[in-house]
């Protein structure tokens, strides 16, 4: 079974860092994509940052320039962020986008981690 677990969430002040981290585990043969999405509250979900296999990344513009998105393999991926304001007050989700499996090709969420930026 698939599963794809967050942690690295906290509480920080403004300007500060943090850094998220998620691990899928399960046997996996591949995954497409990983990406980082956050629901603050009383918003929808909206995606933050994303990476392909072959390394590309896009960000929201909201990130763009404080956020970095890494994997240092094909099943782990990271969000450092820097420079955080009260607006990055969210819960965090990582997403695996085509994960191929025993069960076939499929579509994950974590269970999310918040992160909560002090003024």
């Amino acid at each position: 079974q698939v599963q794809l677990v967050e942690s690295g969430g906290g509480l920080v002040q403004a300007g500060g860092s943090l850094r998220l981290s998620c691990a899928a585990s399960g046997i996996i043969f591949s995954i497409n994509t990983l990406a980082w999405y956050r629901q603050a509250p009383g918003k929808q979900r909206e995606l933050v940052a994303i990476i392909t296999s072959g390394g590309s990344t896009n960000y929201a513009d909201s990130v763009r320039g404080r956020f970095t998105i890494s994997r240092d393999s094909a099943k782990t991926v990271y969000l450092q962020m820097n420079s955080l304001k009260p607006e990055d007050t969210a819960v965090y989700y990582c997403n695996a986008q085509g994960v191929r499996s025993f069960v076939g090709v499929k579509d994950y969420w974590g269970s999310g981690t918040l992160v909560t930026v002090s003024a």
